[in-house]
């Protein structure tokens, strides 16, 4: 096996997380989980419960929130990388921002993570998987935080599109090829 990246895109629930999960089990290999999701209210600890007891036993978790390109360049090299989801991750960056959130730092602080998770793939010799959401299919957000919002994970998802090897797309369970 070979470098390469896989990015999957696609909405809430569509089933992006099994799918990803399901290109890497029984491929061998020893996997690293890049887990971005916080625990701020019960309910989310309860969805990352059920994650973690959805994922096989012998897959090493990473938990980071922030600066994940950093922490995947300090941790032992593995065959398969995992990252679930893109979408927290920048969710994580703009509500560590001071508010009023300003739109342009907003950008350059999500540019800046979107450019060391790249430079930490293009040093890494294994195989990534990334998960993230397509939110630009919706309704335009009424508020600013969510236009900004949208904006920066839509920027982020071009970029990593851009560098992938393979980019599929989720719609109820159906993994769809539009790239690669």
């Amino acid at each position: 096996m070979g470098k390469e990246m896989i990015l999957i895109l696609g909405g809430a629930r569509s089933g992006k997380s099994a799918y990803a999960q399901s290109l890497i089990e029984g491929n061998g290999g020893q996997v690293l989980f890049v887990a971005t999701a916080t625990a701020g209210d019960e309910e989310m600890a309860s969805r990352i419960r059920v994650h973690i007891a959805n994922r096989p036993k012998h897959w090493k978790t990473l938990e980071a929130p922030l600066h994940v390109g950093d922490a995947i360049q300090k941790t032992e090299r593995t065959e398969w990388i995992l990252l679930d989801c893109v979408t927290l991750l920048i969710s994580n960056l703009m509500m560590a921002m001071p508010e009023p959130l300003d739109e342009k730092e907003a950008l350059m602080v999500v540019q800046q993570e979107i450019d060391e998770l790249i430079a930490a793939y293009q040093s890494h010799p294994g195989r990534w998987v990334i998960v993230s959401n397509e939110v630009g299919l919706g309704l335009v957000p009424p508020y600013p935080l969510g236009r900004y919002y949208r904006d920066a994970l839509g920027r982020a998802n071009q970029q990593l599109a851009k560098v992938a090897d393979k980019v599929i797309f989720m719609m109820a369970g159906i993994a769809m090829k539009i790239k690669g």
